[in-house]
């Protein structure tokens, strides 16, 4: 009697999430361009025109080409902190106009959003609706994608795809697959890293040959220079959260270098009221933060290698939520990259009958997906009480932790096995 009255409830949330993104998220991306589409499709238009691509990482110059191929949006575009290979994304869109182009990557997504559950489905073996329900919990996330005519849904839909070609014993596909954006978006590169740990030699090969594919065609296409300038400039800047024309203190990073520079570092125009102005302690801090979740993440993995295949999925959970918390900026629009991860981190722990915790999981990340962000004003930037400006953050912190302890209990129930 339960499940018979659950199921239309799940159905009724279904249609109202559904509802929420085609509303919020492709009705304005059929109508208008946003900010960050004109910085992906105007360095495509560089590129597809002859332009000065040397000339990409050059702010000023980049939004006078803006205004010059119409993708100007009203907001100040930049084409840094992409990598090069960003710049060949859409240059097979570069003869639509600016809105056709963002309809076609808009049509793209979608069908990556249907991929990406059908996908998941067959993973975790849940419902349609239960798949469907996970993806789209996400809300800002795939709203904001959408919108924005960001990428991150077709990354995810990869790093899934990779998953899913790993279980039907196909790696060299698997390892295209997650090495296909790499070059683009980091992300997937820590998949391949820990492939490479167990020693998948196949997976990874297939991963380096698409990496190296790519970056090979676009030096040839773009020249070293532009490769030269941002290993110089532009990729340390980005790993520390500076990135140009975004203020580096900014609470919507949700991530520690933003918190810990709100929290410890004065700057008269930026954040004229820190809670305490020592600048060495921040640091000192950031490096004790990242070190400790680093070092829990890998005594977790390494706790967990004794399952064998069984420690594969909430590995790669662990992995994944590991690696937002400790990115130096994050977006909404980041969260869609949570898909694979914590689908397979709740279906371990509700193979563990840890239903509770499996709750905890899924309600931070719901969450941490579709938090208003216009909230976090009423805190960001007053001393202590900045920390409450980071609920992303906190959420994500959760999520590693239930993560953590999910693999250490299949760690610990297989570790007497191992045992000669």
């Amino acid at each position: 009697m339960q499940s018979r009255v659950r199921q239309p409830a799940r159905f009724l949330l279904l249609a109202a999430l559904g509802c929420l993104v085609l509303i919020d998220g492709v009705v304005p991306a059929v109508s208008h361009i946003d900010s960050d589409f004109g910085n992906y499709l105007t360095s495509a238009e560089i590129v597809a025109h002859g332009g000065a691509v040397e000339r990409l990482y050059d702010d000023a110059w980049f939004q006078d080409q803006m205004h010059r191929y119409g993708t100007w949006s009203g907001i100040p575009g930049k084409f840094s902190p992409f990598t090069p290979p960003t710049a060949l994304l859409l240059v097979p869109l570069a003869s639509l106009s600016p809105l056709d182009a963002l309809r076609a990557v808009t049509a793209a997504s979608l069908l990556g959003l249907a991929c990406a559950i059908a996908l998941l489905r067959r993973i975790l073996g849940w419902s349609p609706v239960g798949t469907a329900l996970l993806v789209l919990a996400s809300g800002f996330a795939v709203i904001n994608a959408l919108r924005l005519g960001q990428p991150y849904i077709l990354v995810s839909l990869a790093c899934i795809a990779g998953y899913y070609a790993r279980s039907i014993g196909r790696p060299w596909l698997a390892g295209a697959c997650f090495g296909i954006f790499v070059p683009l978006k980091y992300f997937p590169v820590v998949m391949l890293i820990y492939f490479a740990c167990r020693r998948e030699w196949r997976l990874v090969a297939g991963g380096a040959a698409v990496i190296g594919a790519i970056l090979a065609i676009s030096v040839a296409t773009l020249g070293w220079g532009i490769h030269e300038q941002y290993l110089a400039s532009v990729l340390g800047d980005h790993l520390v959260g500076k990135i140009s024309l975004q203020d580096p203190f900014t609470a919507s990073f949700q991530s520690w270098d933003s918190l810990l520079r709100r929290l410890f570092v004065l700057d008269p125009e930026a954040n004229p009221h820190p809670w305490l102005v020592l600048p060495g302690l921040r640091l000192v801090a950031l490096a004790a933060v990242k070190a400790g979740i680093a070092l829990a993440a890998l005594m977790a993995l390494i706790r967990g290698w004794a399952a064998g295949e069984a420690a594969v999925a909430p590995s790669i959970g662990l992995i994944g939520v590991a690696t937002l918390l400790l990115a130096p900026a994050t977006a909404t629009y980041h969260c869609t990259l949570l898909w694979l991860p914590v689908g397979l981190a709740a279906a371990c722990l509700l193979r563990q009958d840890r239903g509770s915790a499996a709750c905890v999981l899924l309600g931070c990340y719901v969450l941490a997906c579709s938090f208003p962000h216009r909230w976090i004003n009423l805190f960001e930037g007053r001393g202590a009480l900045t920390v409450l400006a980071y609920p992303r953050l906190w959420l994500l912190l959760v999520m590693f932790i239930v993560c953590v302890s999910s693999l250490r209990q299949i760690g610990s129930r297989a570790a007497p096995a191992a045992v000669p």
